[in-house]
């Protein structure tokens, strides 16, 4: 958690279109629509800006839920079997998908080849999180007014859909740091990627996005801090009784209790 915040202070919110799978899927799904439909279609001004909070609104939910929680109860869901398996009900969610799940998973498949970026800029609370350390970032695209044609290939392929060719510096928390506006650029260092006044290189940003994920990752397994501490046998034990009443979510169990006693 901590490496990927570094990530989007330092480089933008380049986790989200250089590592995330989800990113990965979601631009596939968004050439599809391309291909199939000929273009991708943009939410009116007003109804974008207003799904567009929905990602900080559940990002809001989650952060009140954990900051309100008494120190005890924290701890007594950190350590609860529920937990101590959550990675593997995560796993299964995918694997054995219930006709809710499987339903609402087509939706945001199927629109995400006609909105590009659907999830991602509507629904995403880490993107929203991690946006907002983006926003605080030294690094930012620049746009050279005296050289720029007024193309406006930038705004074309800005998956954040950002007015780049209006700008002369983008800081927005919805940038991904994508760089494909420095790609499609047919002006030669019109669009530039700088650290406050100095210039950087496409190539050093990319190494740098890839080195910092690498190396914090590796840094981590080395000094023992990525592993849960969950030994083998304890996740075979307990995957052996995980639709035990035990397993189930403590919120879901508490609240089944508060109604019987109504």
């Amino acid at each position: 958690m901590l490496l990927i915040v570094v990530v989007s202070f330092l480089l933008r919110k380049s986790f989200c279109s250089w590592i995330c799978p989800v990113g990965l899927v979601s631009e596939a799904l968004a050439r599809l629509g391309r291909a199939l439909y000929g273009r991708n279609f943009r939410v009116f001004r007003a109804l974008d800006l207003g799904l567009r909070t929905l990602k900080y609104a559940l990002l809001g939910f989650f952060l009140h839920a954990i900051v309100t929680m008494p120190p005890l109860a924290l701890r007594a869901f950190i350590d609860s079997p529920y937990n101590r398996v959550s990675d593997i009900k995560m796993g299964l969610f995918f694997v054995d998908l219930g006709q809710i799940g499987l339903i609402v998973l087509a939706i945001l498949l199927i629109g995400s080849t006609f909105v590009q970026g659907l999830w991602c800029r509507y629904l995403c609370p880490y993107g929203a999180l991690l946006g907002i350390f983006s926003w605080l970032s030294p690094v930012r695209v620049h746009r050279q007014p005296s050289s720029c044609v007024d193309c406006r290939l930038c705004d074309q392929v800005c998956m954040a859909r950002l007015p780049v060719s209006r700008a002369t510096s983008i800081s927005n928390a919805e940038c991904t740091g994508c760089l494909d506006c420095l790609a499609v650029c047919p002006v030669r260092d019109t669009l530039q990627i700088r650290v406050g006044r100095r210039r950087m290189s496409v190539v050093a940003f990319a190494t740098a996005v890839v080195l910092l994920f690498v190396g914090g990752y590796a840094s981590a397994r080395i000094s023992g801090r990525w592993d849960n501490a969950i030994s083998d046998r304890e996740y075979v034990e307990r995957v052996q009784n995980l639709h035990g009443a035990e397993y189930g979510h403590p919120g879901m169990e508490r609240r089944r209790a508060e109604a019987a006693l109504r």
